[in-house]
């Protein structure tokens, strides 16, 4: 560290301690609301500090230079940051921190008016969430001198308001400056398109919206003048009718709502894509719905399946899945956790082995990552196959293509397996904080077992075969 950047960071704890020191009751309401009003305004300044470093940071090399797959990945593991929080910063350095010309000049913030507001303590971080919210959604139209301008009045009016009413003024100026503007192009509402999918809920629901384009809207008012019409694909009927006409007496005794039936006929429309052997493969597998779960919650028709992009099924409609379409489903012991193994000595996973893992793993296995099953590749986890690694499956595990990359390179992780099967990740020094070995963000319900006789802290990892 330099002396200059580690003096000044010695300075600013010893008087974040001696502020821990102080002691404030003898101090007036008028004299502590002035000593908050500073403290508000230097804490407003601090972000400014953390882009200008995040951008030296990321001016300096890559991120898998320092043993990460992303930078948000790099913050996330080096601060224990969530994914989210983690964007938020990165997006909010790209806006707020100091840029360079190709030919390496000094150049403005993006925003350079929000920028300079919070660096002098004039707004705080739900004024500088509101400003970039609404300035990203100007129109394609609005000429840099009108963004600019628009960017200092909001700029002038967040330094005397709340985030609550400087949002009320940027939305309505926001839609003045709309209704001046042309009719959206082409590009406009390709910017502004797409389909949103929640989390799933307590309920087992999952919210989803979207915002079509015209050609997207006239596929589907076709399909849905077809699939949702009264009558069709109606799972309250003994034989829904999914191809023809239905009869009078299913047009007659379908009571759902219009929504209901769009949802329905977007159920029947996956069928066919996923029945008509059409949509070729996904990390090497033919694109199918994968659902795992135990034998004993099949035999009890309780309890759920898990698919392998990590929505629960209640088992009922497990049964119900299997009769329509060519999807896997792999079962385990509720107990043991056993699957069947399969071994091959080859370097690539067979079909079934990619199967079994997908239903096994859940996801990537690197702790913290949230990819799915649906989206990782199989890993030699014991050892690399170049390294003497055998393609079974009690030696391999998933991980996405990013973290696939990271493992068993210089300044990257290696991977074990431990005496219960679980793959354990350890880091590169530079991000080892102590942080947990294996990635439960997949199998929750494992963290619910009775710790073993070893007193071992399967959370953190322990012994097992180490890859080189």
């Amino acid at each position: 560290m330099s002396t200059t950047a580690s003096q000044a960071l010695a300075a600013l704890r010893a008087a974040s301690e001696a502020l821990a020191a102080c002691d404030f009751q003898p101090l007036t309401r008028a004299e502590l609301l002035a000593v908050m009003d500073e403290f508000e305004v230097l804490t407003c300044r601090l972000p400014a500090q953390s882009h200008r470093m995040l951008v030296q940071l990321q001016a300096d090399g890559t991120p898998q230079e320092l043993g990460a797959k992303s930078w948000n990945a790099l913050l996330r593991i080096r601060w224990r940051l969530s994914t989210a929080e983690a964007g938020r910063r990165l997006a909010e350095t790209a806006d707020l921190g100091p840029r360079r010309s190709l030919t390496g000049e000094p150049l403005q913030p993006a925003l350079a008016a929000v920028a300079a507001a919070q660096a002098a303590g004039l707004i705080n971080g739900g004024h500088v969430d509101v400003l970039r919210d609404v300035i990203d959604r100007l129109p394609g139209f609005v000429d840099t001198t009108t963004r600019e301008q628009f960017e200092i009045d909001l700029v002038r009016i967040a330094t005397g308001v709340g985030p609550k009413e400087l949002k009320d003024t940027a939305e309505l100026r926001l839609f003045l400056l709309d209704q001046d503007g042309p009719v959206p192009e082409d590009a406009e509402r390709e910017r502004k398109r797409g389909v949103t999918i929640g989390k799933q809920g307590r309920d087992a629901m999952t919210p989803a919206s979207a915002n079509l384009t015209p050609e997207a809207t006239a596929v589907f008012e076709v399909l849905f003048a077809k699939f949702a019409a009264p009558g069709m694909c109606n799972p309250a009927d003994d034989e829904p009718c999914i191809s023809g006409t239905p009869t009078q007496a299913q047009i007659d005794n379908d009571h759902r709502t219009p929504a209901q039936r769009r949802h329905d006929a977007l159920i029947a429309i996956g069928r066919i894509a996923l029945m008509s052997g059409e949509l070729g493969q996904l990390n090497g597998l033919p694109v199918s719905v994968i659902i795992r779960t135990t034998l004993q919650d099949l035999e009890s028709r309780a309890g759920i399946g898990v698919t392998g992009g990590g929505t629960k099924v209640p088992i009922r409609d497990v049964i119900r899945m299997a009769a329509h379409a060519n999807h896997h489903l792999a079962v385990f012991d509720k107990a043991t956790g056993s699957a069947l193994a399969l071994f091959r000595a080859r370097r690539t996973a067979s079909r079934a082995q990619r199967i079994m893992l997908i239903a096994r793993e859940g996801g990537c296995t690197k702790p913290g990552c949230t990819v799915g099953a649906y989206g990782s590749e199989v890993h030699h986890a014991a050892a690399d196959w170049a390294h003497g690694g055998n393609t079974n499956v009690d030696e391999m595990a998933l991980a996405c293509g990013p973290d696939n990359r990271m493992v068993h390179r210089d300044g990257g992780y290696t991977t074990t397996i431990n005496g219960r099967g679980e793959v354990e990740w350890q880091p590169p020094p530079w991000l080892d904080h102590g942080q947990q070995r294996i990635n439960y963000l997949h199998r929750p319900e494992l963290l619910l077992r009775p710790v073993d006789g070893t007193g071992t802290d399967h959370a953190h990892g322990g012994t097992g075969m180490r890859g080189p």
